[in-house]
């Protein structure tokens, strides 16, 4: 994402201009990933940005990981505009779908990839149980969830996922556009103008 900033020479205080606008990269999701999101989007909604933007370019994670940035978007009082560079797999997908309504972005040579949750369960049978059973709740949710975001049926995307045989399934911009996931093909540019004004009355 390409930022072009116009600042008067008159602000002088260059670390906090630097700052300016947060602007979110995710490439990974676990708990490190998390807090740096929560608290990068936390100082987004004091800076007076009017939204904030979420550069997404990960093979995906851990999906309680994903569910605490989930949560913070939720709560974010701004837009939040997500943005696919590269790639957006597992559970960068499903983050990129939470982007606000018109303010999903894709670069055209970018690839989406969605699959089920894994479960990583090991240990005792009925321990495996439990974890395959969460798995599948995990599943549901995330994937219903996506679904309203993108403004479908609540099983739309498990339907489909059951009828791919439950392979990764790989999509390009069209693909995402033509499922409502995705709506516009490009990597925005944000501007920022910042000006001193002096009167004498």
């Amino acid at each position: 994402m390409n930022i072009i900033k116009y600042f008067s020479p008159l602000l002088k205080e260059k670390e906090f201009i630097d700052g300016l606008p947060v602007v979110i990269r995710v490439r990974k999701f676990d708990e490190a990933a998390a807090k740096e999101f929560s608290e990068q989007m936390s100082k987004a909604q004091n800076t007076g940005q009017p939204i904030v933007p979420v550069i997404i370019d990960s093979y995906g994670g851990q999906v309680y990981s994903l569910m605490s940035m989930i949560s913070d978007i939720k709560h974010s009082k701004i837009p939040v505009a997500t943005m696919i560079q590269g790639k957006a797999m597992s559970c960068g997908a499903i983050l990129f779908s939470f982007g606000t309504e018109g303010r999903r972005y894709m670069d055209s040579d970018a690839t989406l990839m969605i699959h089920d949750v894994s479960s990583s369960g090991w240990g005792k049978i009925e321990e495996i149980k439990a974890d395959v059973k969460e798995a599948e709740r995990l599943n549901k949710k995330i994937f219903r969830m996506m679904a309203k975001n993108c403004g479908q049926e609540e099983d739309y995307f498990l339907d489909i996922i059951h009828d791919k045989g439950h392979a990764d399934w790989y999509l390009d911009y069209k693909e995402a556009k033509r499922h409502k996931i995705a709506n516009h093909d490009h990597i925005p540019t944000m501007k920022i103008t910042a000006n001193v004004k002096f009167e004498i009355e």
